[in-house]
């Protein structure tokens, strides 16, 4: 009678800390992997180039999860596996307060990932679909030169090789447009710090001072202000200011 009396209050503290730890977490992601009967996924974030645990789940013949953390804004976070290669696999998403909803497969996780959650994710998704365009188009011109190259065509090589130079020149372009055209999002921020690291630092000052108040006062703002502020720095410290002035 009072090993079953134990049993009970073990199972009523435990549930009351389940209760409590969703209570108290203000994101929650709901998954789902086709074909994973065992294994863990984690929920996690990059933190100065370190990757940090929010939550995990070892799955065990169900493909669906709960994973769960607090936020105090908007941010990249990646949902993980390890697979039988032995390499981990993400899935980065931008997360926001609320609920968001990644199915995918263990064939393809990374790549057959769908997405449904904050707007900044919804936003994400338009950039790296505008991206998908170039990437096609480097992929042809990468295509083209390995040809050129087995003919021995230096001409056209070098021709392919300025298409490509003006293809990613017009890549950093529509990158620096989009994140202009969407000051009032953190996908802004984070685009200019992450995906056009080397550009001017003119362009990426006008990225910073066009944001809107809040979103310079974000984590990634705030992050953005800081790589410029270092930029200049270094740009102090070399002494041709012609080479200076093309920075």
């Amino acid at each position: 009678m009072k090993s079953y009396k134990l049993l009970s209050l073990i199972l009523v503290i435990l549930l009351s800390t389940s209760c409590e730890r969703e209570k108290d977490a203000n994101f929650i992601l709901k998954g789902t992997v086709k074909d994973l009967k065992k294994g863990v996924v984690f929920l996690q974030r990059l933190d100065d180039s370190t990757i940090v645990n929010l939550d995990s789940v070892e799955i065990k013949g169900q493909p669906d999860f709960t994973l769960q953390t607090n936020l105090d804004e908007p941010l990249l976070l990646y949902l993980s596996l390890q697979k039988k290669d032995g390499l981990d696999h993400y899935i980065p998403f931008f997360a926001d307060k609320g609920v968001t909803e990644i199915k995918t497969t263990l064939k393809d996780f990374s790549t057959d990932a769908k997405i449904i959650g904050s707007k900044q994710q919804e936003l994400l998704e338009q950039y790296l679909k505008l991206m998908s365009d170039f990437r096609d188009k480097n992929l042809d011109l990468i295509k083209a030169n390995f040809e050129a190259i087995k003919k021995n065509d230096s001409i056209r090589s070098d021709s392919i090789l300025k298409k490509s130079d003006r293809l990613e020149k017009l890549k950093y372009a529509s990158t620096i447009n989009f994140a202009l055209n969407n000051s009032d999002s953190e996908v802004a921020a984070y685009l200019a710090l992450y995906e056009i690291p080397n550009t001017s630092i003119k362009y990426l000052d006008s990225i910073y001072n066009n944001l809107t108040g809040n979103i310079k006062q974000s984590y990634y703002g705030k992050t953005l202000n800081e790589a410029i502020e270092s930029y200049r720095v270094a740009l102090d410290s070399i002494p041709d200011k012609d080479a200076r002035g093309n920075l």
